[in-house]
């Protein structure tokens, strides 16, 4: 394994103060919010059927964006991202993003080699065209390449398919709904923090 790739949200970034603020601006409760997004997620329809479910006729749109903040970093996503750097791992985050959060991730001054988003790509998860762009980024035999997310449909299904070794955390929204559906067993390791994450890759064949 030469290099580790991390998802952003529910990943390295905790998404409740986002998810708060969705939930403040639809005029709903954070439980309403959460409840109605679990059944978007087990009913496997897009996310963005959310909004139609709790405001009818809501129009989102790109300045109905709502941004992570330094402050959202999960506590082990720094000790992880050290520990890799110090085994020698080229390090990456590679999500289904605005092009704003590249900014946010770099003035953290994470020990990451490459930060891409979907917007900056016009590609976005699960299409193969976005894993394709990432082994061409990183100049490495995707064998040889840890995809790291929460989403069975986003990163464990097409991780996997484009010859990665893929990497489940079971956190977040999607992380625990998805943990039951049987794709999850296409993970190549399973994982709960990414305090776990070097003891696993270490224990992969």
């Amino acid at each position: 394994m030469r290099a580790v790739v991390f998802d952003v949200g529910s990943t390295i970034v905790d998404e409740r103060r986002v998810i708060g603020a969705w939930a403040e601006r639809l005029g709903v409760t954070v439980e309403e919010f959460f409840a109605t997004l679990g059944a978007v997620i087990e009913r496997r329809h897009d996310h963005r059927q959310l909004f139609e479910s709790l405001r009818p006729g809501y129009a989102l749109d790109r300045d109905d964006r709502l941004y992570y903040d330094a402050c959202d970093l999960f506590a082990d996503t720094r000790p992880c991202l050290d520990v890799l750097r110090e085994a020698g791992y080229t390090l990456a985050v590679a999500a289904n993003q605005p092009a704003r959060t590249e900014e946010l991730l770099r003035g953290l001054d994470l020990p990451l080699d490459l930060i891409a988003t979907s917007e900056s790509w016009g590609l976005e998860k699960p299409d193969p065209g976005f894993f394709a762009r990432l082994v061409a980024e990183l100049g490495v035999d995707p064998a040889e390449i840890a995809y790291v997310g929460d989403r069975v449909d986003n990163d464990v299904v097409p991780s996997v398919a484009a010859r990665m070794v893929s990497v489940f955390i079971r956190r977040g929204p999607w992380g625990f709904v998805q943990a039951g559906w049987p794709e999850a067993a296409q993970a190549h390791a399973r994982i709960d923090s990414l305090l776990e994450l070097r003891d696993a890759l270490a224990s992969l064949p």
